[in-house]
């Protein structure tokens, strides 16, 4: 049985933000997101509790505090550390890919350019995690 996720998906582009919340709402699903524009944003958020998300799903190219510098923080917290983190990316490079495996990632998806392939790959993606028995506990 699917569980309903808390997702904060943290994302600077507000057109990224409207495809997935779009791809959600499409899925008829009774997933929660809350959203946060960058790192610092969502280093807010997780601090103060305001939500405790299910799954992390984030940009690696943001301003004040990158996907990669907010992965090493999160990462490095006692209790935010088991928070999945799903990179959501146009970066298909290695080093970047290497190194936020290397952090601790539980995912990288490139977006691709085609919507309906973003769409299959978003759909999947919470598949998979609405269904995780790491979850449903």
């Amino acid at each position: 049985m699917s569980t309903s996720l808390n997702i904060l998906l943290i994302e600077d582009d507000a057109i990224e933000v409207m495809k997935f919340n779009r791809v959600l709402k499409n899925m008829e699903s009774n997933h929660k997101i809350v959203e946060a524009n960058n790192g610092e944003e969502a280093l807010v958020i997780l601090r103060e509790q305001l939500i405790v998300p299910d799954i992390i799903v984030l940009d690696l190219n943001m301003p004040k505090i990158n996907g990669i510098e907010f992965l090493t923080i999160l990462k490095q917290d006692d209790v935010l550390k088991y928070i999945p983190a799903i990179i959501l990316t146009t970066s298909d490079n290695h080093k970047d890919l290497m190194e936020c495996y290397k952090i601790g990632i539980a995912g990288y998806i490139i977006k691709p350019l085609k919507y309906e392939d973003y769409v299959n790959r978003i759909k999947k993606l919470i598949d998979y995690w609405s269904n995780n028995e790491l979850i449903s506990q």
